[in-house]
């Protein structure tokens, strides 16, 4: 059926590590260095030539082609190490969640090698030399080529290990389990996340620390420097490795394991959740459920998890192979973008079920029949569920977190529950050190991403296991015949429970950049002025401000992190610039409105809100400063 999705009905630490159960043993393979030549190309550095001037090994003379030049080589008996010359390439800060660019960007000669370099750069030694890495990506364009490059400067700085998931793929939920089960000292994630790919879009790559948990500002802030001051790269001279085939490969002290992408993350998923109590509800005859992976990573989870494991019927995974530009789709689970999912849940005949996850496995979308759950809801419920449906969860949380622009719904939570509540800016990074202090078990952000303490990254298929226990044991004495507890029922208990809070973000994606930061710029001058009691039509302002955070754990201070206007009734007006495109600006403007009274929890989202969409628009003269009409996507 068409839909409007302006107009649809919405709702708006330290983690256990767990132990590995397998005994398999992967099989090695030794590959001899002296059997390596200097021939073999090596795709990262096409112009250069190599010459050897010495059978010996203690030194090789490289030459490059252009710019002309020679360089020593010094080879232990191990590994031969090369140092490629390279200068600082323009346009490589990372964003909220990494570096992204078009791919042909990534492709310009040196412009990956220089991210990597710099990052073993900006880490201390003891942080990577003779360490572990992981290595995993979505299976996006560029990933197979990009993985060789990686893998090589590993090695030629220092590195003991590469743990790589088969094929190159492995979610970013799963990479930061990995990183966690295997005690590795970090991970490279070759994603954009949930923005399209193909050779004409985007490539991203980014690198999470110890704990699974991704870098902070000290470190990406540190690579950015020395991006504009890099001069070489170190590479060892090994061949691409097989990452078809699962098993180690030697050379010397410095190995690749490949890895199967899915069952470490099987493994922590059985220990979080009652995976017999979803099975009892997978199975029933009177129960269907539907996930859509967007032709993305998750679908290499997918039939492992939901169908082999828990008894779902095959024909409820729906495109869920892998492509490398997402079959053409744009993997973002929202209304717009996973649009076929969203007919299929609001046919009156419709599954009981409804979720997808996106490019890299780490957002979800929850829907029930004719009902989709905001995400700012979605962690809301699950939090306030979470103690009696979810076995990881069974002592209770130790704290509740969301993004400052996510709805106050789970401060509400927080409150009835007793337990401590945080505000952090955008980006997952910031929940991290909560987590490892022992202060946060479950967190979320209006975007999409939910998740909690069991890693160190919003997880997709986490949010709709929580979702499908949360269902499962509401309805675990439910005999053939009665009608199911569904999702819009859990929603509206939560609803009378704690209250609505209306919400609804609008993005406005690629615009003009300078356009863009106008806008911002013109909005803080606003903010500067302004004061309590100041009059916006029926509104009274309590205050406006440019959102800062001091982490609570370390005292660390990060400023400008999105306009914000709040009233004096609650209601609230945000305005950012999203940090996770790849061209241009996409301005972002969430709003939310409180409404206590359960008579009005079914009016339409947007029509609740339109006194406030109105108001945010004329408050920033979006039309004026970007020219556009209409937002790309509604949330």
């Amino acid at each position: 059926m068409a839909l409007n999705t302006a107009s649809l009905r919405t709702s708006s630490v330290l983690s256990r590590k767990f132990k590995n159960s397998s005994n398999n043993v992967s099989p090695t393979f030794s590959i001899p260095i002296k059997s390596l030549s200097l021939l073999n190309p090596i795709p990262l550095f096409s112009n250069l030539s190599f010459k050897q001037t010495s059978h010996s090994s203690s030194s090789v003379s490289i030459k490059a082609s252009s710019p002309s030049s020679s360089t020593t080589i010094t080879e232990s008996q191990e590994l031969k190490i090369f140092s490629v010359p390279t200068k600082p390439i323009e346009g490589q800060k990372t964003g909220t969640s990494g570096l992204r660019k078009k791919v042909k960007v990534f492709m310009q000669e040196n412009y990956l090698g220089n991210w990597i370099q710099a990052l073993f750069n900006s880490l201390p030694p003891e942080d990577y030399k003779k360490g572990v890495l992981v290595l995993g990506g979505d299976g996006r364009y560029f990933n197979r080529e990009a993985a060789q490059k990686i893998i090589k400067i590993a090695a030629g700085n220092g590195v003991g290990k590469i743990l790589v998931g088969k094929d190159g793929i492995m979610s970013t939920p799963a990479v930061s389990a990995v990183i966690r089960k295997r005690n590795a000292n970090g991970g490279f994630i070759m994603s954009a996340s949930h923005n399209p790919g193909g050779p004409e879009y985007d490539w991203g790559i980014k690198f999470n620390y110890s704990s699974g948990q991704p870098a902070p500002e000290s470190i990406t802030d540190k690579i950015y420097g020395n991006t504009l001051s890099i001069s070489e790269i170190k590479m060892a001279e090994i061949p691409d490795v097989d990452l078809s085939n699962l098993g180690v490969t030697n050379y010397g002290t410095f190995s690749v394991e490949v890895v199967d992408s899915v069952g470490d993350y099987l493994e922590l998923m059985e220990n979080v959740f009652d995976f017999s109590l979803i099975r009892s509800l997978l199975l029933r005859p009177d129960f269907r459920f539907v996930f859509d992976a967007m032709h993305a990573v998750t679908g290499a989870y997918a039939k492992p998890i939901f169908v082999d494991k828990l008894g779902a019927n095959p024909d409820s995974i729906s495109n869920g192979v892998p492509l490398e530009d997402f079959g053409h789709g744009h993997p973002d689970p929202n209304l717009t973008y996973a649009k076929d999912l969203v007919n299929i849940m609001f046919d009156e005949n419709g599954p009981d079920v409804g979720a997808a996850s996106d490019g890299d496995g780490d957002r979800n979308m929850i829907l029930g029949r004719e009902f989709f759950v905001t995400p700012s809801d979605s962690v809301a419920i699950i939090a306030a569920n979470a103690q009696e449906a979810i076995p990881y969860f069974k002592t209770g949380p130790k704290g509740l977190a969301r993004s400052m622009p996510t709805s106050g719904a789970l401060d509400r939570v927080a409150q009835k529950l007793d337990l401590p509540f945080y505000e952090v800016p955008t980006g997952w990074k910031f929940f991290g050190n909560l987590m490892d202090a022992g202060k946060l078990s479950i967190c979320g952000e209006e975007s999409f991403g939910t998740g909690s303490d069991h890693i160190r990254e919003k997880d997709g298929i986490w949010a709709v296991l929580a979702w499908l226990s949360i269902i499962a044991f509401r309805n675990k004495d439910k005999k053939p015949g009665e009608k199911l507890i569904s999702i819009s029922d859990v929603v509206n208990q939560h609803w009378a429970t704690y209250g609505r809070n209306f919400f609804s973000r609008y993005d406005y994606e690629e615009c003009e950049s300078e356009g863009a930061n106008k806008m911002i710029e013109y909005l803080r001058d606003v903010v500067s002025k302004s004061k309590g009691g100041d009059k916006y039509g029926s509104y009274a302002l309590q205050f406006a401000d440019d959102f800062n955070y001091s982490d609570p754990v370390d005292g660390s201070v990060v400023s400008k992190q999105g306009i914000r206007f709040v009233f004096t009734d609650g209601s609230r007006i945000i305005f950012r610039l999203s940090g996770t495109g790849s061209a241009g600006a996409t301005v972002r403007i969430y709003i939310e409105q409180f409404e206590p009274d359960v008579s009005k929890h079914n009016v339409d989202a947007q029509t609740a809100l339109k006194p406030l969409i109105d108001l945010a628009l004329s408050i920033s003269k979006l039309k004026e400063f970007t020219g556009r009409e209409e937002p790309t996507v509604i949330t």
